[in-house]
């Protein structure tokens, strides 16, 4: 693949675990992205970008996120591992 073709890596630990952790759920659900985009009031490009860890969420998205997927917010949070930057 060249470069402007690779997938784009998350931006750090904390956002890739906590997009696995969304993705986890959306398929515990049985949901496509566009899905839980839509039961989660938020775009389907920002739902796929905090997936793969490429977008950080507000706290008032973390709770939407929470609530779309039938969770709560510190299912998607706790235990997070904080970034050292």
């Amino acid at each position: 693949m060249s470069p402007a073709n690779e997938p784009k890596q998350a931006l750090n630990e904390t956002l890739a675990t906590f997009g696995a952790r969304l993705r986890a759920r959306r398929t515990e659900l049985g949901l496509s992205q566009e899905a839980a985009a839509i039961r989660c009031g938020v775009h389907s490009s920002y739902y796929a970008r905090a997936e793969r860890g490429q977008r950080s969420s507000r706290i008032e998205t973390v709770m939407r996120l929470a609530a779309g997927l039938e969770t709560t917010p510190g299912e998607l949070l706790d235990g997070l591992p904080i970034d050292s930057d």
